[in-house]
């Protein structure tokens, strides 16, 4: 069971749970809020910590030589025998229950008991793994997050105490005046508002701070930074990847269908993150966009496309690299993605890469089981995703993939991007020229592309890279990138039988991106 600690803790007190369990990062926080509801409910609170003991907090009465109790085991048997009533938060206590089988019995004694001298213990730390002997006892809380009106105070009061301290910015010519008025406009502000969703008042107000402080104004050009910030806050396994140059679109040379596929879309899912009642949220979510799946020869655009949704979009791009899931430990493999699951849902709106998908979910890898469970709990999500979080997955063999994740339905298409023609290898080889300083109007780009003929894009990048080292003068005359395509193997001839195979099963099974 989980229960907001802000909204209903009192209703928690109040049942016949003995054991609560709140993970959190925001011990002070915590203990504030539990201060307040002990003192208005006539509760006996008492704190304790390895390093400082057992204490009484709010207007409990004192212990008095019960604060020397610092060793688990003696506080345990402290609290058993003890025949008054209290709430009793461990901070940091779940390191001393493994392999230590007599403080779980100890907890499991006073839960046992909690009839007859309602001594409740709750648990706090930032992760907390639960014994099973004590999972039945037990109730998980969390802390609720500020809500988008509050934000929105927040932002407001931390953009109105800038201008009273007397708040200075630089102009665009470089001239440092005092700010009188915080400039922003309602799509900005909005947007600040929705990237600041998922945080604790403290970093929401922090962030909001250096929003301000940069510029004296809220625009646009914040929130990739606040996005950036935020990210680092959240990722504390460090599972996922922010991705901060998301290429802009027409970097992308073809995939004309998957263009305009994107485009239908997009109001539809944007609207999404400005949506702040759950029940309203959940109904949209039913039939907006959830994601899709890419696949194709390697280098030949896959990467360079999701990239281009999160710019295309203007939408923070987590990455999911699905071979960082696993764990040699029984059960973190499946707890790490569902943890990074969570980390895009408090990101949101964002779009979520799952890198070469087959990594973790392969059939046939060895442990079935393991990716029978992974498998399990990201169709689970996939539909039942609360938050506007837009899954993009790639693989370079789709043969390998599980038949229940690739059915119809699962995403909203299954794009096949293939090689470049004729035309899009003229665009990536003007694309790739120009990146490096090179007028594509010097070059016979229709005689460029004919020669590349059977190249990705990443190949045909890699042909003007060398190119360019390879001259000593630092000019690139047309001949020599011939030398250079003519002098190269592409995957399409070192790999052509897979490469046949692969391009007969999108045929009739995936749409040409």
């Amino acid at each position: 069971m989980k229960i907001d600690l802000t909204q209903d803790i009192s209703l928690l007190l109040k049942r016949n749970i003995p054991l609560i369990v709140l993970e959190t990062s925001q011990e002070k926080v915590a203990l504030e809020l539990l201060t307040r509801l002990a003192i208005s409910s006539g509760e006996t609170l008492y704190r304790w910590s390895v390093t400082d003991g057992m204490e009484t907090l709010g207007f409990s009465p004192r212990i008095g030589e019960a604060s020397t109790l610092v060793e688990p085991q003696l506080l345990l048997k402290d609290i058993k025998s003890r025949q008054q009533s209290g709430l009793f938060v461990l901070c940091d206590f779940h390191p001393y229950w493994e392999n230590e089988p007599t403080i779980v019995r100890l907890l499991k004694d006073i839960a046992l008991d909690f009839d007859t001298h309602h001594k409740r213990i709750l648990l706090l730390s930032h992760a907390i793994e639960l014994p099973k002997e004590l999972q039945g006892y037990s109730a998980q809380a969390s802390l609720s997050l500020p809500t988008d009106d509050e934000i929105l105070a927040i932002v407001r009061r931390e953009a109105k105490q800038f201008v009273d301290r007397g708040g200075r910015a630089t102009t665009a010519d470089n001239k440092t005046i005092k700010v009188q008025r915080i400039k922003t406009d309602g799509r900005a502000l909005q947007q600040l508002v929705s990237s600041l969703r998922g945080l604790t008042e403290r970093d929401v107000a922090r962030l909001a701070h250096h929003a301000i402080v940069d510029d004296g104004a809220i625009t646009a050009s914040d929130i990739p930074e606040v996005n950036s910030a935020k990210f680092a806050l959240l990722n504390q396994q460090g599972l996922l990847s922010y991705e901060y140059d998301t290429e802009d679109f027409a970097h992308v040379g073809g995939l004309v269908n998957f263009k305009a596929w994107l485009q239908q879309r997009r109001e539809a899912f944007l609207k999404l993150g400005d949506i702040t009642e759950q029940a309203e949220l959940a109904k949209q979510l039913a039939d907006a966009p959830k994601g899709v799946l890419l696949l194709g020869v390697q280098g030949g655009g896959k990467s360079l496309a999701a990239r281009a949704i999160a710019g295309l979009w203007q939408l923070p791009l987590l990455r999911l690299d699905m071979g960082s899931l696993y764990n040699k430990f029984i059960g973190e493999t499946e707890k790490n993605l569902r943890n990074a699951l969570t980390q895009a849902e408090k990101m949101s709106p964002c779009v979520l890469w799952l890198d070469e998908l087959e990594k973790a979910l392969a059939q046939g890898n060895g442990d079935d089981a393991l990716n029978q469970r992974l498998l399990g709990y990201l169709l689970t999500w996939m539909a039942e995703r609360k938050a506007p979080v837009f899954m993009v997955a790639t693989s370079n063999n789709i043969r390998k993939l599980p038949a229940e994740l690739v059915r119809k339905g699962r995403f909203d298409e299954i794009f096949f991007v293939d090689l470049p023609g004729a035309d899009v290898r003229e665009d990536i080889f003007a694309i790739h020229l120009s990146k490096r300083d090179m007028n594509p109007a010097d070059y016979n780009l229709q005689r460029l592309s004919e020669a590349a003929d059977g190249f990705s894009g990443a190949e045909i990048e890699q042909v003007v890279v060398s190119t360019r080292y390879a001259c000593d003068t630092g000019s690139v005359s047309e001949d020599e990138i011939l030398k250079a395509v003519y002098q190269t193997s592409p995957l399409s001839v070192v790999m052509a039988e897979p490469l046949a195979e692969l391009r007969h099963w999108a045929n009739e099974r995936a749409v040409p991106a």
